[in-house]
């Protein structure tokens, strides 16, 4: 019998957002569909950490139609997320949002940066990324 892994107390792989630093305050209701992430940024801050939880399903979910892969294969080549920085977050109109952060992560014991600046819309009221452009 496996035990469900419990988060609820854990820091949020996010680094938190507006005093919530705890996953189970911040990203985790987003990630298990008890609340719809309010704006882009929320959204952006929650699909990192289901990136660091290898929660493929609700990355898919929340990635627009239009540009989303058919599959994602976290598991072949895992990484460690070590930290978020969100650089920028603004509105262009009521459904169109962009976030500009930086990643870190290891992977096979190297580290690296990823700077992207992202866009997300709104349908149906809820928050979707698109697309986003890397920063060199």
């Amino acid at each position: 019998m496996s035990k469900k892994k419990n988060t609820e107390n854990t820091a949020c792989p996010c680094g938190g957002y507006q005093g919530k630093t705890l996953f189970g305050q911040c990203c985790e209701p987003y990630i298990l569909g008890q609340e719809q992430a309010p704006d882009a940024e929320r959204l952006m801050r929650s699909r990192y950490s289901a990136y660091a939880h290898s929660n493929e399903h609700y990355l898919l979910n929340t990635w627009h139609a239009a540009s989303r892969p058919s599959t994602l294969d976290l598991e072949s080549s895992p990484s460690q997320w070590l930290g978020l920085t969100v650089h920028e977050f603004h509105e262009i109109d009521p459904d169109h949002q962009e976030v500009s952060f930086t990643a870190k992560y290891k992977q096979n014991g190297k580290a690296f940066k990823m700077h992207e600046n992202s866009r997300f819309v709104k349908e149906d009221g809820k928050w979707f990324y698109f697309d986003g452009d890397m920063v060199e």
